[in-house]
């Protein structure tokens, strides 16, 4: 887990690069029992639930104020989307604000303060309004979106409840 976190902190586009020219080269001495990359890769999808929770654990508290917004991620270009097969079960072509993507949306909801409140990924063609009453169960006070996030219904939704 420590390994995967510190890619995406590091300079590196590719993981094998990362893994061959900087773990196995200048982090050996860290990691003491280091396995190939081939067999790392195997155990990737291990490192997922630890992952999860710590993100969870590092959620902040909710302070009256917060704000939510969606990012797409795309799995692969428009152009590949026939021959695309990783994700084919469950990414589908979505459109943002900018452009139309095939993969999915990140729906965020942080505090005041930048601490993460709520956390949920979506496929591209699910509604932005969707996963707003899921996410904002224990919130409170004012949230702040963009108009993907407008409807009469979910305002009195959330309304009643206090947010």
């Amino acid at each position: 887990m420590t390994i995967l976190i510190h890619f995406h902190q590091s300079h590196y586009r590719a993981f094998k690069a990362y893994y061959m020219q900087h773990v196995c080269e200048h982090m050996r001495s860290e990691f003491l029992t280091l396995v190939s990359y081939t067999r790392f890769v195997e155990l990737m999808p291990s490192a997922l639930p630890a992952m999860c929770l710590y993100l969870r654990a590092r959620f902040g508290q909710a302070t009256g104020v917060a704000f939510i917004d969606s990012t797409p991620l795309s799995v692969c270009h428009n152009r590949r989307i026939g021959r695309h097969r990783v994700f084919a079960e469950v990414a589908t072509r979505g459109k943002s604000s900018m452009r139309w993507f095939y993969g999915f949306k990140l729906h965020l909801i942080v505090n005041d303060q930048g601490e993460l409140l709520a956390v949920q990924l979506t496929p591209g063609n699910i509604d932005d309004r969707k996963p707003v009453p899921q996410m904002t169960k224990n919130l409170w006070g004012k949230l702040v979106g963009d108009r993907g996030y407008l409807s009469q219904a979910v305002f009195e939704q959330l309304f009643a409840r206090g947010l």
